[in-house]
């Protein structure tokens, strides 16, 4: 219970400071780590130009981080506009009242949606296919909340207005309906925490270590039905001994 309150309010305390920095009319900066960033993440950015003409997930946050910096001086449409733009050209649709912290990158990007009340924190990792959405028509806070250096996997869905702590990594095409504790491994459908408190860092771009969850349980029943076939063959030989 006491880790679950602490995880609320680290939690809480950087959507805090997310929100102070954006309001302070702060631009460039977010923008630049954005940028910095995909020399970290991706083996294949080469140069500057190359991630200036060719990155999508780059251009998408430079135009949500201009329209989000004129939805929160309450500008009408031109926001919505620029994101619907941002949508056209990247195929990646952001709304302009989300809130997305520096170094977040978002990997091809194609698919990728996140909602009006999402807030992401700093050094996210987004892969393609992934939606950061609502589940109804609730109004007020109802996309999800996530924290600092979040990986998550391409085609996850992340849904609700959920917690999803620092350091949280996501597989690939799951689906997250509840909070996350910090240095937690989320897989499936719908999501399930497999590891907690991680003693080894992994790279976010080693998705392969990720646990297999449902091959462990298909390799343990077999070991069973292996071990009651043997017991049962043990039992109809003594039984036809016994009988001869």
């Amino acid at each position: 219970m006491q880790q679950s309150l602490d995880s609320i309010s680290n939690t809480t305390t950087a959507i805090t400071d997310l929100r102070k920095n954006q309001r302070s009319g702060g631009f460039w900066e977010p923008l630049m780590s954005d940028f910095r960033i995909i020399f970290e993440r991706d083996p294949a950015a080469r140069n500057w130009l190359e991630v200036i003409f060719c990155y999508p997930g780059f251009h998408a946050l430079c135009l949500h981080r201009l329209a989000h910096w004129l939805h929160l001086r309450k500008v009408g449409f031109i926001p919505r506009f620029i994101s619907h733009l941002g949508r056209f050209f990247t195929g990646i649709e952001i709304h302009p009242g989300a809130e997305i912290g520096k170094g977040v990158f978002i990997d091809h990007g194609m698919g990728v949606v996140i909602g009006e009340t999402a807030i992401v924190g700093d050094y996210t990792l987004i892969y393609q296919g992934v939606t950061l959405g609502g589940t109804g028509k609730e109004s007020g806070k109802r996309h999800p909340t996530l924290g600092n250096n979040v990986v998550v996997g391409a085609g996850a869905k992340v849904l609700g207005n959920i917690q999803i702590s620092d350091r949280v990594r996501i597989g690939a095409g799951s689906i997250v309906l509840g909070d996350v504790p910090p240095d937690s491994t989320v897989v499936g459908i719908p999501g399930r925490i497999i590891s907690h408190k991680q003693t080894k860092r992994l790279s976010p771009l080693e998705h392969g270590k990720l646990p297999d969850v449902e091959a462990g349980i298909i390799r343990s029943l077999l070991s069973r039905i292996e071990k009651l076939e043997q017991q049962l063959q043990t039992l109809t030989n003594h039984q036809q001994h016994e009988d001869s």
